[in-house]
């Protein structure tokens, strides 16, 4: 056999491994399965329970009503905008976080102390605070650890403002008056509406 028909031969082998290979990669990527965003458990999900751009997937809140706001160290505001309780049983807060300060602002001391959880740079230490019947209320996981609320809050620039949520379990019914607490700030008194 020739050299040129080697040569042939072993570029027909690694063009076919080649195509094997991209086979396989593209079938394990593959979104025809009903696993519904699960895991092993070992890996972390694809993506986030949240879009981290504030794209659709995060409830969009009327900026025009303020019921709360909260000041924070280095010009950081959050302007809270709904506390609705829904049927299924939650409350969702949502609101603004805008940067008035002079340099980025990260919330990395805004994520909870838990360290089975996954959400990182985001408001996965918010609570809820029933004074009255003296409970609180953190926010929700869902199965793969990630809390159902803005993720990705890392690198918000001067001027800069970001919409943000979170989902709590609904407090009794006839509580309507809660706390809303992130920390490093202070609390906000608000309304749940219906």
């Amino acid at each position: 056999m020739s050299i040129r028909r080697t040569t042939k031969a072993a570029r027909g082998a690694v063009a076919m491994a080649s195509a094997v290979g991209l086979a396989l990669v593209v079938a394990g990527c593959g979104g025809g399965s009903d696993g519904g965003g699960q895991t092993d458990g070992k890996n972390p999900p694809s993506r986030s329970a949240t879009p981290k751009d504030g794209g659709p997937g995060t409830p969009a809140a009327d900026s025009s009503k303020v019921i709360g706001e909260m000041r924070g160290p280095d010009g950081v505001v959050v302007t809270l905008n709904s506390v609705v309780r829904d049927s299924g049983g939650f409350v969702t807060v949502s609101g603004t976080v805008a940067n008035h300060g002079s340099r980025a602002f990260n919330a990395i001391d805004w994520r909870s102390n838990e360290t089975e959880l996954r959400s990182r740079s985001s408001i996965s230490g918010a609570t809820l605070v029933d004074k009255a019947g003296k409970k609180r209320y953190l926010v929700l996981r869902d199965t793969n650890g990630e809390c159902l609320c803005t993720t990705g809050l890392s690198g918000l620039m001067p001027g800069a403002s970001r919409p943000i949520f979170a989902q709590f379990p609904a407090p009794p019914a006839k509580v309507t008056e809660v706390d809303f607490q992130l920390p490093t700030m202070p609390p906000a008194s608000v309304q749940i509406t219906d």
